[in-house]
């Protein structure tokens, strides 16, 4: 029910601490609201059934990850401009890859494109540690320093080329990618654990939203839905 989600979400701790005051009362009960109905209309009522999703998804205030002048539309059910040409994917994408990541309390996880930190705040509400690679520097360190002041202390950023991977940091639990590559890179393949999840988006201006699981005896993929992503650029672009 509705009443007990938000109930169980003022109750439990939160990963991610409060948002910084000054937008007043008022305002902060509307986006709540909003964030309501995305989570009921945009996310369960397409077949989201993940409790724990849900409830990151309404935990995590996406108008803190958009510019001022956009934040009326931070709930809508679309993807945004953040800058540099990327975009802030859109809610149910963000639920969507989540969900099929399959992260647990005591998941490592790594995201490929920390754009505007949005999908390392839900994910830091599930696992242990989030660590997240951004390419362009200007968004890295804003993501990074929102992050911080929202209080996400298990989100780890940085910048650099995503295709590689954090080597010295792997295996992963679950690896996300956030931008579209024309293949599947092998670096990431390599820093999977067993049973581990990679959820990626493949393919030019056609992209399939993917999950390639490693298993004992070798690598499965399912392809999930057609998808839009910005193309991943960097050594993606070489190969």
């Amino acid at each position: 029910m509705v009443y007990t989600l938000i109930v169980t979400m003022i109750v439990i701790g939160l990963a991610c601490g409060n948002a910084q005051e000054g937008t007043g009362m008022d305002q902060e009960k509307r986006f709540e609201e909003l964030r309501r109905q995305m989570v009921e209309k945009q996310i369960r009522a397409r077949g989201i059934k993940d409790d724990r999703v849900l409830k990151a998804m309404f935990q995590v205030k996406r108008h803190e990850f958009v510019a001022p002048g956009l934040q009326g539309e931070a709930y809508d059910d679309n993807p945004l401009p953040i800058g540099e040409g990327q975009t802030i994917s859109q809610p149910y994408i963000v639920a969507l890859m989540t969900e099929l990541a399959q992260v647990n309390p005591d998941s490592k996880v790594l995201e490929v494109g920390t754009g505007s930190g949005y999908q390392a705040a839900v994910l830091s509400v599930l696992a242990r540690e989030v660590y997240s690679i951004e390419i362009v520097d200007v968004l890295g360190r804003k993501a990074e320093e929102k992050l911080a002041a929202l209080g996400c202390k298990n989100v780890h950023v940085r910048i650099g080329d995503g295709y590689k991977g954090w080597p010295e940091e792997a295996p992963f639990d679950a690896i996300v990618v956030t931008a579209a590559p024309d293949h599947v890179p092998q670096p990431l393949i390599d820093q999977l654990k067993t049973g581990g999840r990679l959820v990626i988006p493949v393919g030019d201006f056609y992209q399939d939203l993917s999950v390639i699981t490693r298993t004992k005896k070798g690598l499965q993929k399912e392809n999930i839905i057609p998808v839009r992503f910005v193309p991943m650029t960097g050594e993606a672009e070489k190969n």
